[in-house]
């Protein structure tokens, strides 16, 4: 969440007031204006909060905790890095796997090991709305192919 201060005013009893007002929003709304794009962030999220996939329980934050935008652990216990900066280090080259990883290839490998469950298909409007999700996490980061997830 980023915090916003909007300037407000007001006249009461023909005095003018004015104020700060500190207001609690989802990083991505700061810049993202366009609701049909807002709808498919906010689907995401969701199902990043809520859906297991069929698998043994768990959801994406539950390893992603704070929606992602703070380290977490692997079911093992094994540190991970927060997804705050994830769309800007994507696609990277996977050692283990030997070849590059987009950040679908990603998420669709996390659903099927963490999870054990059923990721999404390429081009399906849930995988569509958890990359859409997770980059929204990444707004104003500089890209960094290749770099560390933070």
């Amino acid at each position: 969440m980023n915090i916003r201060h909007l300037v407000c005013s007001l006249t009461l009893n023909g005095i003018a007031l004015a104020g700060l007002i500190a207001v609690a929003t989802p990083a991505f709304s700061a810049s993202v204006a366009d609701p049909d794009l807002l709808k498919v962030i906010a689907h995401g999220k969701d199902l990043f909060q809520h859906n297991t996939f069929q698998g043994n329980g768990r959801v994406c934050e539950t390893g992603h905790v704070n929606d992602g935008e703070s380290a977490g652990h692997l079911p093992n216990g094994k540190p991970i890095p927060s997804l705050a900066n994830a769309a800007a280090v994507f696609p990277r080259f996977n050692k283990r796997h030997g070849k590059v990883v987009t950040l679908n290839d990603q998420i669709q490998n996390c659903i099927g090991g963490a999870l054990e469950g059923q990721a999404p298909d390429q081009g399906s409007d849930d995988l569509t709305a958890l990359v859409t999700y997770v980059t929204s996490l990444s707004q104003g980061k500089t890209i960094d192919m290749g770099g560390k997830p933070q």
